[in-house]
C-alpha cells in the first residue's frame, strides 16, 4: 500500500510547520496522528436485531474497514440491557485508512453537513480530539435510499500531542474546519 496524500503533506509540510511554532526539542516529540475511532452506539438493537447489522453495513462502507459490534459489560435494568447484549459497533482506523478517511472527511463530509460552520476548537485535555455527528448522511459512500434510519456517531482522534493546543494545531493543519475566532 502506497501512501495517502494526506500523509505526505503531513511529512512535507505539517511536521515542518509544528517543528517551527513549537519548537520542540526533538523530531519525535512532534505531534502525529495515531488513530481515529468511529463509534455508533445503536440503542434500537435492543428491539431490532436487523438494526445492527444495517449499521454496521454502513459504517463497513464508509471506513473501508469491517466495524466490530461493541456488548454490554454488565445488566441494567433501568435501561432494559442484559449482560453481553450488543449496544454499538466500532471501528478503529490506522495508517493509510486513517489519512484517507481523515481526508474525505475534511473536504467532502464536512461541508455536507446541514448548517456547518465548523467544529469547535476544544479537545479533552489529553491531546485527542472528539466530535459527534448527528446522522450518518453526510457520507457520500451511503445511497441514501437504501438508509433506513438516521444514526449518529462519535469520532476521536487520537494523537500522540501532550497538550490541546498541539493537537488542535496538528488538526488544523491537516485540514479540519474548525470555528474561526473571529
Amino acid at each position: 500500500m502506497g501512501k495517502s496524500r494526506l500523509q505526505d503533506k503531513y511529512e512535507k509540510e505539517v511536521m515542518g510547520k509544528l517543528q517551527e511554532k513549537f519548537k520542540f526539542a526533538n523530531v519525535h516529540l512532534i505531534p502525529q496522528l495515531k488513530k481515529i475511532v468511529l463509534n455508533m452506539g445503536v440503542k434500537e438493537a435492543v428491539k431490532d436485531k436487523n438494526v445492527m447489522q444495517d449499521h454496521a453495513e454502513e459504517m463497513a462502507l464508509l471506513t473501508g474497514q469491517k466495524p466490530i459490534i461493541t456488548q454490554t459489560k454488565k445488566a441494567i435494568s433501568n435501561f432494559k440491557v442484559r449482560e453481553k447484549q450488543p449496544i454499538g459497533i466500532k471501528v478503529t482506523l490506522r495508517g493509510k485508512r486513517m489519512y484517507d478517511f481523515l481526508d474525505r472527511f475534511c473536504n467532502i463530509v464536512s461541508p455536507r453537513i446541514r448548517d456547518f460552520r465548523g467544529f469547535k476548537k476544544k479537545g479533552d485535555g489529553s491531546g485527542n480530539y472528539s466530535l459527534g455527528l448527528e446522522d450518518q448522511q453526510a457520507f457520500p459512500e451511503l445511497n441514501l435510499d437504501k438508509v433506513k434510519r438516521s444514526q449518529g456517531m462519535d469520532i476521536t482522534f487520537v494523537t500522540s500531542a501532550k497538550k490541546d493546543e498541539d493537537c488542535l494545531e496538528l488538526l488544523s493543519l491537516l485540514g479540519m474546519p474548525f470555528v474561526r475566532n473571529v
